[in-house]
């Protein structure tokens, strides 16, 4: 989506810092609220669908919300509009759980079991890729009012196909309840191509791209 949510951020909020402890958590809900989130998918939750709702907050809130209290609202939101809880339940803390875990199994367990199962993201298209490795493309330039995997710096830019992935959901249709899938590539752009400030010119950065984000 265009503006503060554009998932490769936005410049004027300072440096990262690189060199910051690497800690998963910094609080016991961070971890007790991602466990929650990756196990109470309801059916026909997308993960793209689910991106767009956080994308929705406000900016202000957006900004000044810890990440994973973002999660967790977001993943409050899904579960309501899905039907996995209703408002009453949550202002009462009262809730009848749809899905009981298996007799000794905590949350944690029914995220290790789900993790081993293994998901496929490939699918089978008819249509033929139409770019091949090595050849040169254009991204669009163009506003997002939805979810878009498009980061904003790479818009209306030049990149060559590195890799071909195959067909995949494509982000800003599944977001829509659309599941329909499309050729998606890795594409390298020169630093200097995204950012013109950059003088290192030998370094390359890698994005994956679905067809629909190039221009024809």
């Amino acid at each position: 989506m265009d503006g503060i949510h554009d998932l490769g951020g936005k410049q004027g909020y300072g440096k990262i810092d690189v060199d910051e402890a690497e800690q998963a958590f910094h609080a016991r809900y961070e971890g007790v609220g991602w466990t929650i989130n990756q196990t109470t998918r309801a059916p026909g939750m997308s993960i793209d669908w689910w991106r767009h709702i956080r994308e929705l907050t406000p900016p202000v809130d957006y900004l000044t919300r810890p990440y994973f209290d973002q999660w967790a609202m977001t993943q409050l939101i899904a579960m309501i509009d899905t039907g996995q809880l209703n408002l009453d339940e949550v202002l009462s803390g009262d809730i009848t759980p749809l899905h009981a875990s298996p007799p000794g199994m905590s949350i944690a367990d029914v995220h290790r079991a789900t993790q081993k199962a293994g998901v496929r993201f490939d699918r089978d298209v008819e249509q033929s890729p139409k770019f091949s490795v090595g050849d040169q493309i254009t991204t669009r330039c163009y506003s997002v009012s939805g979810h878009t995997r498009l980061p904003g710096y790479a818009q209306g830019k030049i990149g060559i196909i590195h890799e071909r992935h195959g067909a995949h959901l494509f982000p800003d249709a599944c977001a829509q309840g659309d599941e329909r899938a499309e050729h998606l590539y890795s594409v390298k752009f020169n630093s200097q191509t995204l950012w013109p400030e950059d003088k290192q010119t030998n370094n390359w950065i890698y994005i994956d791209l679905w067809e629909s984000y190039f221009v024809d």
